[in-house]
């Protein structure tokens, strides 16, 4: 079972490499704008001196994972590892194939290419994050910063570098403001897809309820709603009287069912929060 767990780790590891690099060759190369991070530099680098983005990546990658294999951990820098040479190979392997029938050229509408690049290199970057690896290039360097100053914060390491590169894009791309807004929506993009990905789809809804009818509630709530109900001794702020806190995390469609609960016990005092991803012992009740 381990075995094959390691398995479908490194063949999404893989795939998310490989779909980045048909991304790099279909949407970024052809519109002249850098994307995040150190492959903003290489490609940058190929705009002006023609040299390979692949062999940059190899170049930077390598002694990254090497230092990060050493200071970090040996699991998180040969997934990152994996992926990075893959992505490199893939970009060099790329230059001699015909993908001129999927190329995107941003004509009228120049927002397209990084929208979809960025779509596309947020989800690589959710996928690889989620399997406890990284993309290799700016996530090593950050990673590296943050273990030697881990008062850091990690967001602001990767924005720096990211501003970097837009910045540099004005000059390299002949004085023009455009590539910047180009690679801020590019950045913007791939942060809030990955994000996503991250976080999850298993969206839910949490209730916190004040009452003091906590046992029929209870019971009302997990009749209906087929939901467990976790019970806190609470005392009012004002009445300085015993109350019980009632939480109870739902589908979101459910919401319309619990208010029909709810007001079946006047008095009972409720707020709901948004619960980003559901992990453990929660069904999916209809």
């Amino acid at each position: 079972m381990k075995g094959w767990r390691y398995v479908r780790d490194f063949s999404f590891i893989m795939f998310a490499a490989l779909l980045l690099a048909f991304s790099y060759h279909i949407f970024i190369f052809p519109n002249e704008f850098a994307p995040a991070g150190l492959p903003g530099f290489a490609t940058m680098l190929q705009y002006l001196f023609n040299f390979k983005v692949g062999y940059m990546m190899f170049i930077i990658n390598i002694p990254l994972v090497i230092i990060v294999y050493l200071m970090i951990g040996h699991k998180y820098a040969i997934r990152s590892a994996v992926f990075a040479a893959t992505f490199a190979g893939m970009l060099l392997v790329l230059d001699y194939v015909d993908l001129s029938m999927f190329l995107y050229k941003t004509e009228n509408s120049a927002v397209l290419a990084p929208i979809a690049g960025g779509v596309i290199t947020g989800f690589c970057y959710g996928i690889v994050m989620r399997r406890n690896g990284s993309t290799g290039g700016t996530d090593l360097v950050a990673a590296l910063v943050q273990h030697k100053y881990p008062e850091y914060n990690i967001l602001w390491i990767i924005f720096a570098i990211n501003a970097a590169v837009a910045g540099a894009s004005y000059f390299v791309y002949g004085f023009k403001i455009e590539p910047v807004i180009l690679c801020v929506i590019y950045c913007f993009i791939s942060s809030e897809v990955s994000d996503v990905i991250l976080k999850g789809f298993k969206e839910a809804v949490k209730f916190e309820i004040v009452t003091d009818q906590p046992e029929e509630m209870a019971k009302a709530l997990m009749e209906n709603l087929h939901h467990g109900v976790t019970e806190l001794p609470a005392v009012g702020g004002y009445t300085h009287s015993n109350k019980t806190l009632l939480i109870c995390v739902v589908n979101k469609r459910q919401i319309v069912r619990f208010q029909k609960v709810i007001s079946k016990f006047p008095g009972s005092f409720a707020y709901l929060s948004n619960v980003r991803e559901t992990m453990g012992n929660f069904t999916r009740s209809r």
